[in-house]
């Protein structure tokens, strides 16, 4: 039957789609097909019929461009409820009927693409360790392990446990690193872990300062996302020093580098608001933490370490990050399930559109100067052969 007719008839249209679909996410074999229905439902409205397909170069030009993803509405509003920004529900819609067509192959969408069950959604991919990085790193891992994180593709959403599962053979190939490499440099030192949301960074550096102190070391852990200021005032602004109190970030570290106690402030993740006003002074009613100082401050969040203000403080800097489509399977059990933080297609929406904007401004720049690199999705660790030759002897 020919794709126009087919479409004539959307329930043959569906059976078609769902057996493509089939090839793309290995989790749509616990879908029956009136549940794919429903879900398809809301991606192709009553009367909808497909537009003319673009080409695939035109397609793979629109995901590596900026603008498209600055375009992404976070809350546009349909039947006084939050849906997906259009641009998500028009590449999805063109991405299933060229699969149906087969215009677009499975192992091109597969390439550039991975499908998100929850959402219901096409995103891009995001490449972290480009052949420049890789190159930085002497173009090969300096450990790597069979990548475990392919047991949980077929998973709606994963909790911590059996993400650490899958990482556990990683993460203890990037302590034990580490404690070499702080061996070596001596210490008092600052050591910061930075990667995108969702990838395991308050754990990992739990975990990692758990082995410093078995050591004998003492630890101070500082997230600093504590440092940032309200949402509201972040939103669309560049990831420097002035989305954070930097006042308050300078004053903490360089009373605990002169061996005083300091006191943090405090991020509200729910609210997304700061203890402190964008001046920095502290609002009625929060409160502030108190910080000791230690052999190791652990420097843990997204923020980006290779600005001239914060890179000259941090001793070791490691980038920690899994890929987008395992994150968000976190972020689904976590951040909506659990903490009943963001709306569905909020989430979607801002997940969209954030990743490759930060991989550009954040994780890129982040990755060409710091020492290690964790890639728990390959189970790779990336070693800079500088370091690499210091940890052999």
């Amino acid at each position: 039957m020919a794709l126009k007719e087919m479409f004539s008839e959307i329930n043959r249209f569906s059976s078609a789609l769902y057996d493509r679909m089939l090839q793309i996410h290995p989790g749509m074999a616990e879908l029956e097909l009136y549940e794919f229905r429903y879900a398809l439902k809301n991606i192709l409205p009553d009367g909808w019929e497909p537009d003319a397909l673009e080409s695939v170069q035109a397609i793979e030009k629109r995901i590596a461009s900026p603008e498209f993803y600055t375009s992404i509405q976070l809350k546009p509003v349909r039947h006084n409820r939050i849906v997906l920004d259009a641009a998500i529900e028009e590449l999805t819609r063109m991405l299933f009927t060229g699969l149906v067509s087969r215009d677009y192959p499975a192992d091109w969408i597969n390439q550039y693409f991975y499908f998100d069950i929850r959402s219901f959604a096409f995103f891009p991919r995001t490449r972290y360790v480009t052949a420049e990085i890789a190159h930085l790193f002497g173009d090969k891992p300096y450990m790597s392990f069979p990548p475990a994180q392919k047991n949980l593709e077929a998973l709606q959403d994963i909790g911590y446990k059996e993400y650490a599962k899958a990482n556990a053979k990683i993460d203890q190939a990037f302590i034990n690193t580490t404690l070499q490499l702080i061996a070596k440099k001596g210490t008092p030192l600052v050591l910061t872990i930075v990667g995108p949301t969702a990838a395991g960074k308050s754990e990992i550096t739990l975990r990692l300062q758990q082995a410093l102190e078995a050591s004998g070391k003492t630890c101070t852990n500082i997230e600093m996302d504590n440092f940032y200021k309200d949402r509201e005032f972040r939103d669309g602004k560049p990831m420097d020093t002035r989305i954070i109190h930097y006042g308050l970030f300078l004053r903490v570290m360089q009373a605990l580098q002169a061996g005083i106690p300091a006191e943090l402030p405090q991020y509200d993740f729910i609210l997304a608001t700061s203890s402190h006003d964008l001046e920095g002074n502290l609002r009625p009613g929060c409160e502030t933490r108190v910080v000791q100082p230690a052999d190791i401050i652990l420097l843990e969040g997204n923020f980006p370490f290779h600005i001239p203000e914060i890179s000259p403080r941090v001793d070791i800097k490691a980038v920690y990050f899994a890929e987008d489509s395992i994150r968000l399977k976190r972020k689904w059990r976590r951040d909506v399930d659990y903490r009943k933080k963001y709306d569905p297609a909020y989430l979607s929406n801002r997940y969209f559109r954030t990743q490759f904007l930060r991989n550009e401004e954040i994780y890129q720049p982040m990755m060409k100067c710091c020492e290690l690199v964790v890639d728990t999705s390959a189970a790779a660790l990336w070693v800079r052969p500088d370091i690499a030759a210091q940890l052999q002897f």
